[in-house]
């Protein structure tokens, strides 16, 4: 299944995109919350299509595009996790997985404008494969016990200002990855039995040029290491979102420019959508 929000920021409603169109959720859950995962909310919907209950959303085509999911817990990153990303950050791919957060009012729709931090000069854009938690996750016992704690799949762009995160990080990422709108995730969830999500080609644009063009194949700590490896030191809570990594081809490698006010980036991953931002500059009344 995939599921949707749709709707002004603030007040995106549910909804589950079938192949006869769009169908509300309002009748069965307020959100794609934490309440709904724990719930066996994708069993509900299973059950309400069946029956024919759900109603079609006839303005779905007019509506905003939010994050497919509630504002989560927790966003958990991980960074260095393809070999060549590593390699043009200067650095050795990692032995262990490397983790950083980023605040949850980071969360943004998949097509909403992104505003330039104020000072920044070294915007950069991460395609990446989200991870939603269903089930809690803590203290797995091996690898093979993850994909059962996992809702489903999302698009994420983990947004970076690399002077922030870098230069001025004092020995963390996190300033570098916790502006507004830096978090830009959806335009769907899609349940982990609708594809394979180790074989999956993600690719990312700016201004309409290919930056980015890999496969979640090339991980070097595939999704269910990250999950278990993550149940070691923190509780995963159903609604959290893991971002698992990017491929190389971002400005960092210094090969392509930082992003400017007007540039347009696109992130897309096979089965799971397609992003579309506009980057605007920062203006001290917002």
């Amino acid at each position: 299944m995939k599921f949707a929000r749709l709707g002004p920021l603030g007040a995106e409603a549910p909804v589950v995109v079938t192949e006869d169109g769009v169908r509300s959720l309002a009748g069965l859950t307020a959100d794609l919350d934490a309440g709904f995962w724990e719930s066996d909310g994708p069993a509900r919907v299973a059950a309400a299509l069946a029956a024919d209950e759900l109603p079609l959303l006839e303005n779905a085509g007019d509506l905003r595009i939010g994050a497919p999911i509630a504002r989560p817990g927790a966003i958990v990153c991980i960074g260095m996790n393809y070999a060549a990303h590593a390699a043009e950050s200067g650095a050795e791919p990692p032995t262990s997985p490397v983790i950083f957060f980023k605040a949850p009012n980071t969360l943004a729709g998949p097509n909403d404008p992104v505003t330039i931090p104020k000072g920044s000069t070294k915007t950069d854009w991460e395609v990446e494969l989200g991870v939603v938690i269903g089930k809690r996750a803590s203290y797995l016992d091996s690898p093979a016990d993850s994909l059962e704690h996992v809702a489903g799949f999302v698009v994420a762009n983990d947004l970076s200002e690399r002077a922030f995160q870098i230069e001025q990080s004092g020995g963390q990422w996190s300033k570098g990855k916790i502006a507004a709108g830096f978090s830009p995730v959806g335009p769907w969830l899609v349940t982990p039995d609708e594809i394979e999500h180790q074989k999956l080609s993600l690719r990312s644009f700016v201004n309409g040029e290919p930056r980015q063009d890999s496969s979640t194949a090339d991980q070097i700590f595939d999704v269910a290491t990250v999950i278990h490896h993550l149940s070691q030191y923190m509780v995963l809570d159903p609604g959290d979102l893991i971002m698992t990594g990017t491929p190389e081809g971002v400005a960092l490698s210094g090969r392509f420019p930082y992003l400017r006010p007007g540039d347009v980036v696109e992130v897309e991953i096979d089965g799971l959508g397609r992003q579309r931002q506009e980057y605007v500059a920062f203006e001290a009344a917002e």
